[in-house]
């Protein structure tokens, strides 16, 4: 028995605002009713005895120490860019008067 019926593959068209062909009505039903098996067979597979997992190895973020620092000065950072005015870096223009 079919998951999806030609008149829910119709109505999902029409929720989505797309014309559908007759050929694609069927293939549409084909191709849900193929995913929704799948979807069936993982589901038959998982037992209740298994934690559910978003990743099966444990995983750890591992940060560095949150050590301040003191910062380099004005001077040294602006010694390697390419143009400066006023302390600030200078950039080329990209966006229009407009």
């Amino acid at each position: 028995m079919p998951t999806f019926t030609r008149e829910e593959i119709i109505h999902l068209g029409d929720l989505a605002r797309i014309a559908l062909t007759d050929e694609e009505i069927t293939r549409m039903q084909s191709e849900l009713n193929v995913i929704a098996d799948a979807i069936d067979s993982v589901q038959e597979a998982a037992t209740a005895d298994v934690e559910p997992t978003a990743n099966p190895v444990p995983l750890e973020a591992y940060l560095r120490p949150d050590v301040p620092v003191t910062p380099l000065p004005q001077s040294e950072v602006l010694a390697a860019a390419p143009a400066t005015a006023d302390g600030m870096f200078v950039a080329p223009q990209i966006l229009g008067e407009e």
